[in-house]
């Protein structure tokens, strides 16, 4: 580990930024880009627990769309993260931050039956999307439209996410019962 400890900037604050958002709204998004960020970081890490243990039939499609998801829910986080440095704030970053801003609660440990993994990501993506659609409204009435726009498709690739796993969980199949 690096023995340089020169702070550039102290986390949880929210520095002046050169976009030309004011302090006080700047501290409000943030906030709640930070919610978001610790939100899509709870269900990528459990995304990726349902991909590494799917089993059955639909193995195969399943673990692959699990995978492709969580690869969406990083990049939504990393867009995320981007975005509040950009307007002065810190992006919260370590595995205890993460579960203490995050709102929504993850799956035990234990492995699930899929269906079970399933209906508890879509639990967790219903949450996220009702934050998601506040903050577009928060950023908008703050007039931070930029924040807002980044949300909005952040938004549009969370249901359509949500959206697919509502399909998976249907009770058609072509699995033939014995």
């Amino acid at each position: 580990m690096s023995t340089q400890r020169e702070i550039r900037q102290q986390a949880g604050t929210v520095e002046e930024n050169r976009l030309r958002l004011e302090q006080g709204k700047a501290e409000q998004i943030v906030e709640a880009l930070n919610t978001d960020l610790a939100s899509t970081y709870v269900l990528y890490h459990q995304l990726k627990k349902h991909h590494w243990n799917v089993e059955g039939a639909e193995f195969h499609d399943v673990h692959e769309y699990l995978g492709e998801a969580a690869g969406r829910a990083e990049e939504a986080a990393d867009e995320l993260a981007e975005r509040l440095q950009a307007i002065g704030g810190t992006p919260i970053a370590s595995g205890k931050s993460l579960e203490e801003h995050a709102p929504v609660e993850p799956e035990g440990e234990d492995v699930y039956d899929i269906r079970t993994s399933l209906e508890n990501d879509l639990e967790i993506y219903g949450e996220i999307i009702e934050s998601l659609r506040d903050h577009v409204d928060l950023a908008t009435n703050l007039g931070d439209h930029a924040t807002a726009e980044v949300l909005r498709q952040i938004l549009v690739e969370v249901e359509e996410d949500a959206h697919h796993l509502d399909h998976y969980l249907e009770d058609d199949t072509l699995v033939v019962s014995e």
